[in-house]
C-alpha cells in the first residue's frame, strides 16, 4: 500500500498535564538503556545509537575554547561568519549560496521542526526513514504520511498517489523528507530517483526537505550525488550539521539552506519567527567554532576522510557477520549503519526464540545476547518484517586513545578491541540463529 498516515499518538489525559503524546525518541532512549546497562555491569555491545563515535579534532577544541567569552545572544539566524563559511561549504559541493540564505541553529534536527511547522500541511516521508520526522509532524499538528522507498527517498509514482489521495480525503501534503544518504539504512538513493521525486515535487507543489547530514560520509567519495537543490532549487531546503562529519554531536549546532526565488525569502521570515520564539541563537562560542569547521582547512578535511574510511570499514565488516547469520542486507554505502532483514529466518526464529516481531526480536538480541539495536518498526516499517537498524560507530573504543587509533589505523577490525567485538557478535547471531 503506497500510503499511511501516522496516526496522533494515543492521547492520555493527565488530571494536571493534560494530554500525553510523544515519548523519547527511539534512538536517545536506546542509548540511555545501553549506559544504564553499563552501569549495572551488564555486557553490552552497542549497535543502536547513532553517535559517530570519535574525539573532536583539538583545533575545534581550541577553537570552541577562545570563544568562550561569546556570551551575548546575537542575531537569530547566526553570526554572520559562520553563515559566510556555511555558505562557502554549499558552494564548493556545487551549489552556489549565499549567507542571505543560511540559517543556524540549535541542531539541525531544531531546524528540521522549524521548516515542518514554517512550511505548514502534512508531510510525506519515506518508509523506512528516521524516527523524528513522524514524531516532528505529530508536534506540529500534521500528520507525517509514510511511503516506501529506498536510499531515504520515497518511490516517486508512489508519493503522486499519496499526495493525491491524501487531497482527495481532505488533507493537504506540503513537504516532503528525503535523507540524502540514509538513516537508517546506510544506503544512498540514485541521482535518477532524486530527479523523480523532484518531477513529482513540482507537478504537485511540494516544498522538499533534505537532510544531508551524512553527505560528508558516503563511502565511496566518487558515487554519484544529487541533491534535490541542484535539480530544483527553488523548492528544496537544505539541512546538515556538524555532529556526524565531525563527531559534534554534543556541540548542537545545524545549519539550513533554503531555497532561491519567491519561496526563500518567505520560509526565512517564517523559520527565523519559529527559531526566535524557541532557540533565540544557536550558543556563541560554538558558532565561533562552527564557522571554522565549515571552513573545511586541511586539517580538518583529513579528520572526515579518516572517519569516512572508519565507518566505511567497521560497517562492512559487521555487514558481513550479519549476512554470515542468514539475514539479508544491504550493502553498506554511507555513515555507520546497517539495516539487516531477518526475514528469510523467520520460520526458524519464531521456532527457535517464538519471535514474531521486529521488537520481539530486538528484544531477544538485548536481553538474551547483550546487543542493543534497534526494530524497524522504530523507523516507520510494519513490525513483522524483521528488520532491525544497526550503528555501528559506538564500538571504535572506550577511551579517547582508542577511537583516535581506530581513526588511524588502515585496518581498523584487527585492533583487539574491535575485533573482540566483532567475535562477540558472531558469537550472538550464531546463538540467536543456530
Amino acid at each position: 500500500m503506497a500510503l499511511t498516515v501516522t496516526p496522533t499518538p494515543a492521547q492520555q489525559e493527565h488530571p494536571t498535564l493534560g494530554t500525553v503524546s510523544i515519548p523519547v525518541s527511539a534512538t536517545l532512549a536506546a542509548n540511555e538503556a545501553m549506559a544504564a546497562r553499563r552501569r549495572r555491569g551488564e555486557p553490552v555491545l552497542h549497535l543502536a545509537f547513532g553517535e559517530a563515535g570519535l574525539p573532536a579534532h583539538p583545533m575545534l577544541c581550541a577553537a570552541l575554547a577562545r570563544a568562550a567569552g561569546c556570551n551575548s545572544y546575537g542575531p537569530v539566524a547566526g553570526h554572520p561568519a559562520l553563515r559566510e563559511a556555511a555558505a562557502g561549504y554549499w558552494a564548493r559541493r556545487g551549489l552556489p549560496t549565499g549567507a542571505g540564505a543560511v540559517v543556524c541553529g540549535p541542531g539541525s534536527k531544531s531546524l528540521l521542526f522549524g521548516l515542518i511547522m514554517a512550511i505548514g500541511g502534512d508531510v510525506a516521508v519515506t518508509r523506512p526513514s528516521w524516527v523524528s520526522y513522524a514524531a516532528q509532524a505529530s508536534l506540529a499538528g500534521r500528520a507525517a504520511h509514510f511511503v516506501p522507498g529506498r536510499g531515504g527517498v520515497p518511490d516517486a509514482e508512489q508519493l503522486a498517489r499519496a499526495v493525491s489521495a491524501a487531497r482527495a480525503g481532505g488533507r493537504r501534503i506540503r513537504s516532503v523528507v528525503v535523507t540524502l544518504p540514509d538513516n537508517p539504512t546506510g544506503t544512498l538513493a540514485s541521482p535518477a530517483a532524486v530527479r523523480s521525486v523532484c518531477s513529482v515535487a513540482e507537478a504537485h507543489d511540494l516544498v522538499i526537505i533534505s537532510d544531508e547530514i551524512y553527505r560528508d560520509l558516503v563511502h565511496d567519495p566518487a558515487a554519484p550525488y544529487a541533491s534535490p537543490a541542484v535539480i530544483s532549487p527553488e523548492r528544496t531546503a537544505i539541512t546538515t550539521g556538524l555532529s556526524k562529519n565531525l563527531a559534534l554531536g554534543g556541540w548542537r549546532l545545524g545549519v539550513a539552506r533554503l531555497p532561491g526565488g519567491g519561496l526563500g525569502p518567505e520560509l526565512r521570515a517564517r523559520l527565523l519567527g519559529i527559531g526566535s520564539e524557541i532557540w533565540s541563537a544557536p550558543a556563541g562560542p560554538v558558532q565561533q567554532a562552527a564557522a571554522l569547521a565549515f571552513s573545511e582547512p586541511p586539517e580538518l578535511a583529513e579528520r572526515v576522510a579518516l572517519s569516512r574510511r572508519l565507518h566505511a570499514r567497521v560497517a562492512r565488516a559487521i555487514a558481513l557477520r550479519f549476512a554470515a547469520a542468514g539475514a539479508s542486507v544491504p550493502a553498506p554505502q554511507a555513515a555507520f549503519y546497517l539495516y539487516p532483514d531477518f526475514s528469510p529466518l523467520a520460520d526458524l526464529l519464531f521456532e527457535r526464540h517464538g519471535i514474531t516481531s521486529d521488537q520481539g526480536l530486538a528484544s531477544v538480541l538485548l536481553h538474551k545476547y547483550g546487543v542493543g539495536v534497534l526494530p524497524g518498526s522504530a523507523f516507520g516499517e510494519e513490525s513483522g518484517r524483521l528488520r532491525l537498524r544497526v550503528a555501528t560507530s559506538m564500538l571504535y573504543g572506550d577511551t579517547d586513545a582508542e577511537r583516535m587509533a581506530a581513526l588511524d589505523s588502515a585496518d581498523p577490525c584487527s585492533l583487539p578491541w574491535i575485533a573482540a567485538s566483532l567475535a562477540r557478535l558472531e558469537e550472538a547471531l550464531a546463538g540467536l540463529t543456530g
